[in-house]
């Protein structure tokens, strides 16, 4: 199994539809400050469950939606789309998962698995144990590099 696609809108800096397509392998995303290198990583953090905005670097869980500038409104929600090239059948799934996760303003929000609503419970069951989640080392954030050298054993 491995990250095939991250598809955002709305969320924090992506106001606009962006796709990043990864090839298999080791993935770094790289870019001068501000460019919004953070948030890519932390939009699959949400998209996988993340329930923390202070994690997301929020105060509040609907600081993810884009909050618009002084040429373009802000809009209503956030949507993150992560799909998983499954073929290996490493996921006791299809061969294609995609994890969908929309925040509206109003406080709404809806998870889905391969376009069927689901809760956030059963995303956590389909990642358990696969070294993949919101709390895993698979996904390494702004300033947490340090705090995993300086871990212990336990």
């Amino acid at each position: 199994m491995y990250l095939k696609q991250i598809e955002m809108v709305g969320f924090k800096s992506f106001a606009d539809r962006t796709k990043i397509t990864f090839d298999t392998g080791v993935t770094a995303i790289v870019g001068p400050n501000g460019s919004g290198k953070s948030n890519v990583t932390e939009s699959l953090r949400w998209a996988l469950g993340e329930q923390s905005a202070k994690s997301l670097r929020g105060a509040k869980m609907p600081d993810i939606i884009f909050a618009g500038t002084q040429k373009r409104r802000a809009l209503n929600y956030a949507e993150v789309i992560v799909t998983f090239d499954n073929s290996d059948q490493y996921l006791a799934s299809d061969k294609t998962v995609v994890v969908t996760r929309r925040l509206y303003r109003n406080g709404d929000s809806e998870f889905l698995i391969n376009d069927r609503k689901v809760r956030l419970k059963d995303v956590h069951e389909l990642f358990m144990d696969t070294g993949l989640g919101r709390d895993s080392f698979s996904i390494i954030s702004q300033g947490k590099i340090e705090s995993i050298f300086n871990s212990k054993p336990e």
